[in-house]
């Protein structure tokens, strides 16, 4: 069987895996609305109350995205019907041992970025999935290498791209994804915020288990 082939088997399998299914998206991410819309699967977007999102400063920084997404998920505050498959995600910069989130004002992005300029960082983002049959975490690390930026090119993009809601104060498809990033080290969509691929095998994995 060729390639073509098993594609558009594998396409055929996955539409009935999803019938009479829902994926729920509990995130305000424009970007990963956009991308899980490319992935020609079914979902609606549902923003949960906000909650305290604080979280044990003593774990492994690798661990943490992981672990606010599963806050995320138990946090979600209805409960699943059946065929609904919830999705909740977080992503975090780590670089030279300092944890990145979303920056709260000008400031902030301006020195995460004047931080980040001229090193190699980690993007990793964490997913959790939940049925009322199962629940399964995963995660996935991108290695993005930027170049070195001057402090005019920093206030340019901050002050034109306001990247207020993004981890690290960056998006990889904006003007300084063009100029700054040398190298990529894995999922481009991961530095976008959500890892597409592993999650279209993980929802099919997660389906095809019973969940």
């Amino acid at each position: 069987m060729g390639y073509h082939a098993r594609g558009i088997f594998r396409m055929s399998t996955l539409s009935k895996l999803f019938r009479g299914r829902m994926l729920i998206v509990a995130s305000s991410s424009p970007r990963r609305h956009q991308l899980i819309s490319g992935l020609d699967i079914p979902f609606k977007i549902e923003i949960p109350e906000e909650y305290d999102e604080s979280y044990n400063q003593l774990e492994q920084s690798e661990n943490i995205p992981l672990i606010l997404a599963k806050m995320k998920s138990d946090n979600f505050g209805r409960p699943l019907t059946n065929g609904d498959i919830l999705m909740t995600a977080d992503t975090m910069v780590f670089c030279n041992g300092k944890i990145m989130g979303k920056p709260d004002n000008s400031k902030e992005a301006i020195d995460m970025l004047s931080f980040l300029s001229g090193r190699m960082h980690t993007v990793v983002t964490g997913v959790h999935l939940k049925s009322n049959r199962g629940e399964k975490s995963f995660s996935v690390s991108t290695n993005v290498y930027f170049k070195d930026l001057s402090h005019e090119e920093i206030l340019y993009y901050v002050e034109n791209y306001k990247p207020f809601d993004k981890a690290g104060a960056y998006g990889a498809q904006e003007w300084i994804g063009y100029v700054a990033i040398n190298k990529i080290e894995g999922s481009y969509f991961n530095v976008m915020g959500l890892p597409v691929h592993s999650l279209y095998n993980e929802l099919c994995n997660f389906i095809e288990s019973g969940c």
